[in-house]
């Protein structure tokens, strides 16, 4: 099948949204452009290390440039974005395999989101262009845009059910058998 390159150099946008009620919510990765918007689907836990690794990267560059990099410390005000997901929200794939890399030339980072096959061990390299393969998801964005991706990020996870003070799993609103309370509800 041929494969699908979904590629944005630079988005008008790009966040991370949730459809559902906390405990029920499907996570998506959103890119827009013009008139084009694409969605994927992908794990709140892969939303998590995918916003921790870009920060992580981000902090590198601004190390290793010694400043000179273009990449601020902290959020820019103006590039927040609250807003919710684009309508309607159609789900072009579901992430399996994601790549950072930092773009020197370009002085951009590039997030890279591959879709989920049957047999992960088979999954071909990110950076294989080939016309066969998974769909891939391709976005390059500004350090300033990628701190608000990772602002964005955090709050959203951050705003699903609270963890136990226990054992530090979610907590249902009609409480949850705690593993650390030998079964009893709290």
């Amino acid at each position: 099948m041929p494969r699908q390159i979904f590629e944005y150099d630079p988005p008008e946008r790009f966040v991370t949204g949730t459809v559902g009620e906390p405990g029920q919510r499907t996570f998506f990765l959103q890119a827009s452009a013009g008139a084009r918007t694409t969605s994927v689907a992908l794990e709140k836990a892969q939303a998590t290390v995918l916003a921790e690794r870009i920060e992580a990267l981000l902090d590198e560059v601004v190390r290793r440039t010694a400043g000179e990099a273009p990449v601020p410390a902290v959020t820019p005000v103006d590039v927040d974005d609250s807003a919710p997901l684009s309508a309607p929200i159609e789900e072009e794939f579901r992430v399996g395999t994601m790549a950072l890399a930092w773009d020197g030339e370009g002085e951009r980072i590039v997030i890279e989101a591959q879709a989920l096959t049957d047999s992960e061990e088979d999954e071909p390299p990110l950076v294989d262009d080939d016309e066969e393969g998974p769909a891939l998801l391709r976005v390059r964005i500004s350090g300033s845009a990628a701190r608000a991706f990772v602002k964005r990020t955090l709050a959203v996870v951050a705003a699903g059910r609270p963890p136990c003070p226990f054992c530090g799993n979610p907590l249902d609103p009609e409480g949850h058998v705690c593993p650390r309370a030998n079964g009893y509800r709290r």
